[in-house]
């Protein structure tokens, strides 16, 4: 994420795209009046009380995953009652972010870590609960998060089998011997968010860095680049033989898709809507319906409906 992960992841799903998500994570478009509370940031509408009538604006990042998830929390407070403006495509999470305080959105599916990444980039937390608990501190008192889910959306570097097998690459540090005759590939925000991180941990110097967002994947397999910032989650990791190499250093940590919220807009009922899609949602389940999406080109709207049902959360 991501950027609301991708950075997927992306980072994707700081992705969302903040998620941006994001995660990481990445669009156009924005705004809606926030749900309930007793104040508003200067410049967004005055809020009124929760359970009042007011909507709750759902947004997301640019890219399928965090579509899917933002439609999914959506339709999962829509059949709990809950008045829903959806705001999704926007971008990154460096542009969601800020409509998160303002209180023009309400709700956005993040990526933990890639959002404690954005927020602190010497953050050391590794696993979901130090994570979280990092995030706690160091959101504005007006932000918070809601319950993390076990699907993971993590950020990987990754190449084409190809490439494995010929140098012998099997995880981030065998790449130290070849960055500098690879050009690297992934979200437009990949560079300006990993590049140092790469270098300080990993002793990584890419030859170039491409922006090949959402066709990163492909770019790697047109041999366009040679690593490339692929989502975990992505089928197009499986449909095109990529190899995800291990992070042993950890600089990919934890990346759960969680709700991260505006919380004067954000009453009891919706809370608890939320938190039952988290408690519902992991990786193997996101990424088959990730695979309707990406490949099978479904709408997302239907996907995250179906979804629902299958779960009793519709």
């Amino acid at each position: 994420m991501s950027t609301i992960h991708r950075s997927r992841r992306a980072v994707v799903l700081g992705t969302l795209a903040a998620l941006a998500l994001g995660a990481t994570a990445c669009g156009s478009s924005g705004g809606g009046d926030p749900l309930g509370g007793s104040s508003s940031a200067a410049g967004s509408p005055a809020a009124s009380g929760a359970g009042s009538g007011s909507t709750v604006v759902v947004g997301s990042a640019n890219f399928p995953e965090n579509v899917l998830l933002g439609s999914i929390y959506s339709q999962a407070l829509k059949a709990k009652g809950v008045k829903v403006e959806e705001k999704f495509n926007i971008g990154s999470r460096e542009v969601l972010y800020g409509q998160l305080q303002n209180g023009s959105l309400t709700v956005l599916p993040e990526y933990n870590g890639s959002l404690l990444a954005y927020l602190d980039a010497k953050s050391t937390a590794v696993t979901t609960e130090d994570v979280n608990a990092a995030l706690t501190k160091t959101l504005p008192a007006a932000l918070g998060i809601l319950d993390s889910s076990p699907a993971e959306d993590k950020d990987s570097l990754s190449v084409t089998q190809e490439t494995a097998d010929k140098y012998g690459l099997k995880s981030i540090t065998d790449l130290a011997a070849k960055a500098g005759e690879f050009a690297i590939g992934g979200p437009p925000e990949f560079k300006s968010r990993r590049e140092q991180q790469l270098k300080d941990v990993y002793g990584l110097t890419f030859k170039e860095w491409k922006p090949t967002g959402d066709t990163t994947a492909n770019a790697l397999k047109d041999g366009a680049i040679q690593v490339g910032n692929v989502f975990t989650t992505d089928p197009k990791i499986v449909q095109l033989k990529l190899v995800p190499l291990t992070d042993p250093k950890n600089i990919f940590g934890a990346q759960n898709v969680t709700p991260l919220i505006n919380k004067a807009g954000v009453n009891p009922t919706a809370t608890a809507a939320l938190n039952a899609v988290s408690a519902k949602l992991d990786t193997a389940g996101l990424t088959a319906l990730m695979k309707r999406v990406a490949v099978d080109k479904e709408d997302p709207s239907t996907v995250a409906k179906d979804w629902l049902k299958a779960n009793g959360l519709s």
